[in-house]
């Protein structure tokens, strides 16, 4: 698929491409991830693709730490291709990465505090979109030798800040009744009709959505900060919800994970061809998920 990227910084909306910001096939290696680059020649791309990806396999065996490091170099040694170019200027070395809970934490040099505008948005999006995907990072943090960009807008990124958006992409919609928490605390339903693309599932669109902010004044998500779903299917009318144990430890405790899981459930529910959800665990039936019983699958 290939969707338009709206980056909204500073009030600006910048309208980019990407050529690959659908999630990797089923049956690309476990241990290969995709490095964001973009075009060499932009005036060649108006109304084209800006961003573009190139895959590495990384070393097995890696902790989440090391992966990190090692897609940050994978982005600071540039692309193969001669038709793409790095975003990072290139006298830009990593002096740090650190994984904090979800979050990775990366600290450049002060070739980095160079950029600005338009470039320094490309970067921070290159790096959070190649880091994200690593099922236990959700949100990225970038510093310049220990310090924040003062003159940012925002100093902590998620691959939600980008947004999939183009209506020519847009095959098909589904209805649901999305849950989020109201201003009491508990789980309110908001109806919507959600756009489906190509490839997509009715149950990825649902998820993708709970992930986004509501639309109802007074409703806020229900989901804790760091909280990700590492993949859902559905076989016949049970949808399977598979939830990472390595986030458990960094979610936020603002928010409480059983409520987090009715909201998904409920929602998922809503769904015409869904009647019950199963959480897994990295892949399997656990009796809990932190301190959620998820023994027994959500009914509607």
């Amino acid at each position: 698929m290939r969707g338009k990227v709206l980056l909204f910084w500073g009030g600006i909306l910048l309208a980019m491409f990407c050529a690959a910001c659908a999630p990797a096939d089923s049956e690309t290696a476990e241990n290969s991830y995709q490095l964001y680059f973009r075009e060499e020649d932009l005036s060649a791309s108006s109304g084209g693709d800006v961003f573009r990806t190139e895959t590495v396999e990384l070393a097995e065996g890696l902790d989440t730490q090391a992966s990190v490091e090692a897609l940050v170099e994978g982005l600071l040694d540039g692309p193969q291709s001669e038709l793409l170019r790095g975003t990072l200027p290139a006298s830009t070395t990593l002096l740090s990465a650190k994984v904090e809970g979800s979050r990775a934490v990366v600290d450049f040099s002060a070739a980095y505090s160079t950029l600005s505008g338009v470039r320094l948005t490309m970067a921070d999006y290159a790096v959070t979109l190649t880091l994200t995907q690593l099922p236990e990072i959700t949100s990225v943090k970038i510093t310049v030798q220990g310090q924040e960009l003062a003159y940012r807008d925002k100093q902590v990124f998620t691959a939600r800040d980008v947004l999939l958006s183009s209506e020519e992409d847009v095959v098909g919609t589904v209805d649901a009744a999305l849950f989020f928490l109201n201003e009491e605390g508990g789980l309110t339903e908001e109806q919507r009709t959600l756009d489906l693309y190509e490839g997509d599932t009715q149950a990825a669109a649902v998820i993708r959505a709970l992930e986004g902010a509501p639309e109802t004044k007074g409703l806020s998500t229900a989901l804790p900060e760091g909280f990700r779903v590492r993949s859902v299917w559905q076989e016949e009318d049970t949808c399977y919800v598979n939830l990472s144990s390595a986030l458990v430890d960094g979610l936020s405790e603002d928010l409480p994970l059983g409520t987090a899981l009715r909201s998904l459930s409920q929602s998922l529910c809503s769904l015409e061809a869904v009647s019950e959800v199963r959480f897994l665990v990295d892949g399997e039936f656990e009796e809990r998920y932190g301190s959620v019983d998820v023994s027994e699958p959500y009914t509607a």
